[in-house]
């Protein structure tokens, strides 16, 4: 994902077009692109705003969400359980497909770890307080 020009440049360009130069004179001149300086003001015009909108999916809001207490409940009942079986299972249930590194993810945000034995017997998963 690109990162947003910083607020300092945005204020700049605006105040630019606003002292009477057009948004493509504002462009070549601070050098972004037409578009950038176009699309600047018309956010400005209907926002009121200058600030960049929030990028990314809302937080808590995936497809595994609906099944946490399902997929919390089947990792504390067998510890050991690799992901792509995790994911079978929660094929299997309730008919959703994962990834097994999306499931790692999501385990890993709720607190779980997963950590070799000392033995070299396999993987143990906990979960962190």
């Amino acid at each position: 994902m690109t990162q947003s020009f910083s607020l300092d440049l945005r204020v700049r360009v605006a105040a630019f077009v606003e002292a009477g130069h057009s948004c493509r004179a504002a462009a070549r001149h601070f050098g972004v692109s037409d578009s950038c300086a176009i699309k600047l003001m018309q956010r400005q015009r209907h926002f009121g705003s200058l600030a960049p909108a929030r990028q990314g999916r809302p937080p808590g809001r995936g497809k595994l969400v609906a099944y946490e207490s399902f997929l919390i409940q089947t990792v504390e009942a067998r510890p050991a359980i690799a992901m792509p079986e995790l994911a079978a299972r929660l094929l299997e249930k309730h008919g959703i497909a994962a990834a097994p590194a999306m499931l790692s993810r999501f385990l890993c945000r709720r607190g779980f770890s997963y950590k070799k034995t000392a033995d070299g017997g396999g993987v143990h998963t906990r979960r962190c307080a």
